[in-house]
């Protein structure tokens, strides 16, 4: 079992500590619904350092991530970074990838952490010409500070105008509390917020920092459960629920991350064809009707047929609402369309409604 730098920390807080993708992570320290809530309303610091990150090296090596990924890198300046899949050639999603452009020939690759060595295998088959790919995962620690009370904190630590950084920019080199971190707008949350890339070495001392940086904000830990809820509440997709093997991008809702005008990549023939004759099942979002919550693998009918399945649910903290993510046959993803949930083998009412359940306006 993996262990991040920070898991003796984890444990001398008193966290629930879980197997998550064959790493020992913190679930909670307070309690789940504490820790949503604080990251909506104030600020809330996650490790989540077991996230792999892969350096992408070379003359060639724009045109080789072109290739692999479903969005457009081209037009990518430096410091700033691309959300994509990354298709098989049947369409099915290999990942999601954060990719950080370092400058032309120099890319940080951000990969789900139960698909490190999956992704980077397949960069490593796929390589063509002056291009080195690397696991850089040892190499970094990862901090999220999340919230509308995330930038009050961090520039406590640092003399670099945070509001410089905009959604989706980095900055690297960055001095935050005597330590040099590359700093980016992003996050998993809905809210506004930063991730922090630093040294394992360092990753510990930065951790107090930023929390005795955050009392005066009610800062507090936060573990994976509240991260998926927030995830989930902002539609945000978990791979291996929202996108998987067997899930296209186009499925999944990620049309405007998948261009297919930019010339040929990995997918294209069969994503093209999905475009042109329409998906034959979508992901929608759903309301429970009736009392119930939905969890992933659940059954979706209509007119007493199965027509998809949960792949997320949970009752929203935010909105005190019991919510789903469904994939549903494609004739049934028009909102307000009612369908049953099989929950703990009853069917219960639901109706389609619109995603994302929970939108947050980012600061810029």
């Amino acid at each position: 079992m993996k262990k991040t730098p920070l898991y003796n920390k984890h444990v001398s807080l008193n966290a629930k500590m879980i197997d998550f993708g064959g790493w020992m992570m913190p679930l909670q320290y307070s309690g789940i619904l504490q820790e949503h809530e604080a990251v909506r309303t104030e600020s809330g610091l996650f490790d989540v350092s077991h996230m792999g990150q892969i350096m992408v090296e070379g003359t060639a090596a724009r045109e080789f991530i072109q290739r692999l990924i479903t969005n457009d890198i081209s037009k990518l300046r430096d410091n700033s970074i691309l959300y994509s899949p990354m298709c098989y050639p049947d369409g099915g999603t290999i990942d999601d990838i954060m990719i950080y452009k370092l400058n032309m020939d120099k890319y940080l690759v951000v990969v789900n952490a139960a698909n490190t060595q999956k992704d980077l295998e397949w960069m490593q088959s796929h390589r063509d010409g002056d291009v080195t790919v690397t696991d850089a995962s040892e190499q970094y620690a990862l901090l999220a500070l999340q919230g509308p009370r995330a930038q009050d904190i961090l520039q406590k630590l640092t003399d670099i105008p945070l509001e410089q950084i905009r959604f989706f920019r980095f900055m690297d080199e960055v001095n935050i509390a005597g330590i040099s971190a590359l700093v980016s707008r992003t996050g998993y949350t809905g809210e506004d917020g930063f991730e922090i890339y630093v040294s394992s070495q360092n990753v510990s001392r930065l951790w107090d920092s930023i929390v005795e940086a955050g009392q005066e904000y009610n800062l507090v830990p936060a573990g994976l459960g509240a991260r998926d809820t927030l995830r989930f509440e902002a539609a945000l997709p978990l791979y291996g629920h929202e996108l998987s093997e067997e899930i296209s991008p186009l499925e999944a809702g990620l049309d405007r991350f998948v261009k297919l005008d930019k010339g040929d990549f990995i997918g294209r023939d069969a994503l093209l064809k999905q475009s042109r004759d329409g998906v034959s099942r979508k992901l929608v979002g759903l309301e429970m009707v009736d009392r119930g919550i939905p969890r992933h693998g659940c059954q979706v009918k209509a007119d007493d047929k199965i027509i998809g399945q949960v792949t997320s649910g949970s009752f929203s903290p935010t909105l005190k609402k019991n919510l789903a993510l469904a994939l549903l046959e494609s004739r049934f993803a028009e909102e307000d369309t009612r369908v049953d949930i099989v929950i703990r083998n009853k069917s219960l009412k639901a109706k389609v409604v619109k995603t994302p359940f929970y939108v947050k306006r980012y600061k810029k």
